[in-house]
């Protein structure tokens, strides 16, 4: 089933965010491979308004059960990281890059602190793209990029990316359209080099509605002690919310692919993106399967020696 195909589904009691799948509380649904379900197919014509922000397309079918089922992969991811780390002492020069897009308040931060908190952070490299500085801006867009990059046998998390080149650049008209429509294809080249060296790419569109933003931005208005997480330029962005919209189509629709495909995931519901997040990344570990290297020395020798003093 494609991610088209997904039915919406209603939103229970859950703060809005609940189950509402039909199932019992704390029943977990039947969970199909989550990353062909979530994939954006490469060349379909792409229309956000069919994807539910809210939706529950696979896995737990309430928050209990989506915050147990995610505590529950923690140790399996944990072990992946550390092998991963460990094949590349031996010359192994795979990792994973996470890639996080999503208009603001869809959780972007949220997912570094309740997804890759799960990870042993010295084997994490996180990277916040913010506006350009002025070197930045003095290079090619994929410059600072490609300094941010994971190193073999990391888990490399960007907020924010490369796409923002095409997506603020576009609605904000920061470059000419020519120039810009040629950045999805350097993006796709650049994308599948990473790939060949042995990246593996996750790139996650965090899908929010926009009644979803209006109620966590009052959220921050209404607590004093979450002021300094409100930004005035977000009102900004929000008003030109249709524009946005369709950049994210486009930059989704012709920068899926076969090497480093777009996973849209319904991010209304906090609990169910950091599922989903989790299970993404497990899948593509565990397609990896990295394994410990095999002693370079020999051991019966080394324990002969220890026992011997």
């Amino acid at each position: 089933m494609g991610l088209s195909e997904v039915p919406k589904k209603t939103k229970d009691k859950d703060n809005g965010k609940g189950g509402g799948s039909g199932k019992g509380r704390g029943e977990a649904a039947e969970v199909p491979a989550l990353s062909p379900l979530l994939r954006v197919p490469a060349g379909d014509r792409l229309d956000l308004r069919r994807f539910d922000p809210a939706g529950i397309p696979a896995g737990p079918a309430d928050k209990a059960a989506g915050l147990a089922a995610t505590a529950a992969m923690a140790g399996r991811l944990a072990s992946l990281q550390e092998r991963l780390y460990a094949a590349s002492t031996a010359g192994d020069r795979r990792r994973v890059l996470l890639v996080l897009q999503g208009m603001d308040t869809s959780g972007k931060g949220g997912t570094v602190k309740h997804v890759i908190g799960q990870f042993n952070p010295s084997g994490c490299r996180i990277k916040a793209f913010k506006a350009p500085t002025p070197e930045e801006r003095e290079h090619s867009f994929l410059w600072r990029i490609k300094k941010a990059l994971p190193q073999p046998g990391e888990i490399g998390i960007f907020d924010r990316s490369h796409y923002e080149d095409v997506l603020v650049a576009r609605v904000r008209e920061l470059v000419p359209r020519s120039r810009l429509g040629r950045r999805y294809s350097r993006i796709n080249r650049f994308e599948k080099s990473l790939a060949d060296d042995g990246v593996s790419i996750v790139k996650v569109f965090l899908h929010i509605s926009y009644e979803e933003q209006r109620a966590r931005l009052l959220a921050r208005l209404d607590n004093p002690d979450k002021h300094w997480k409100f930004d005035e330029g977000d009102l900004a962005e929000r008003a030109v919310w249709p524009a946005y919209q369709e950049a994210y189509e486009l930059a989704l629709e012709r920068c899926s692919t076969d090497a480093a495909p777009w996973f849209i995931v319904p991010a209304d519901r906090k609990w169910y993106r950091n599922w989903a997040i989790s299970t993404l990344l497990l899948e593509h570990l565990e397609a990896i399967g990295p394994r410990y290297p095999q002693a370079d020395f020999d051991v019966e020798e080394c324990r002969r020696r220890l026992l011997a003093g």
